[in-house]
């Protein structure tokens, strides 16, 4: 899958978060698992595990199970019971192990790598415990928003540094716009908001852009998912220090 083709499904699974984020509740949980799912069926591959299916099977059940969690926890804070959940999920790489039947050659590389998995599809729920949080819904959309835009900007053809400055600097502009638009959110928290995300977004482009699995369908799958997914906690996070 070519860069814009990645950053252009980057931009539209995070409108979709954006517009679920509006809607709140169910449609929200609902779009943070899809998201867990299509990054636990391509993460293997891009990471390379020896046994496939168990890992993605394992991090599937811990971002699903996540989603569920906080979703189901009726009072703040809600992200308290998600340290069980990846508890359980790191039993789960261990099982996943046993089970395998190909001499379990690179071990440590395979739990390593599905634990890793794991706890990137875990953080998509930080988009649920954010919009369930009162006055959160707003949050979700700036960060969303300010997540398309530097996905986009993000790919044109500039220096490493100018381009990371240009994708940061577009979704600190996105956030703000959202702050001025959505009268619940300040302008600066939106922009400081945006901040964060442009820089974990060029971030994430400097560290998987070159692999060359990213040529093929499944790894690429995760590929654009995972900036969505890690975003749900770093919105969450900085929207309750900015916003309360």
């Amino acid at each position: 899958m070519q860069l814009a083709t990645r950053a252009v499904v980057t931009a539209v699974l995070a409108a979709a978060v954006a517009v679920a984020g509006y809607l709140g509740g169910l449609p929200l949980s609902a779009t943070a698992a899809v998201l867990a799912l299509l990054l636990a069926l391509g993460w293997p591959a891009l990471a390379g595990l020896p046994f496939k299916p168990g890992s993605a099977t394992v991090v599937a059940l811990g971002g699903v199970g996540a989603v569920a969690v906080v979703h189901l926890t009726e009072t703040p804070p809600y992200l308290r019971y998600l340290p069980v959940v990846f508890a359980a999920a790191i039993l789960l790489a261990f099982v996943n192990e046993l089970l395998r039947r190909d001499g379990r050659t690179r071990l440590v590389e395979s739990v390593s790598g599905t634990v890793a998995g794991t706890l990137v599809a875990v953080a998509v729920a930080g988009w649920v415990a954010i919009g369930r949080t009162p006055g959160g819904e707003p949050i979700v959309v700036v960060g969303a928003l300010a997540l398309a835009v530097g996905s986009v900007v993000v790919v044109l053809h500039l220096r490493p540094w100018v381009g990371a400055l240009a994708t940061a600097g577009a979704a600190a502009g996105a956030g703000a716009l959202g702050g001025v638009l959505l009268p619940a959110i300040d302008p600066l928290a939106g922009a400081l908001l945006g901040l964060a995300v442009g820089v974990l977004v060029a971030t994430l482009h400097a560290l998987f852009d070159q692999l060359p699995a990213l040529e093929r369908r499944w790894p690429s799958l995760a590929a654009v998912t995972l900036p969505v997914t890690v975003t749900g906690i770093l919105v969450y996070v900085v929207g309750r220090v900015l916003v309360g």
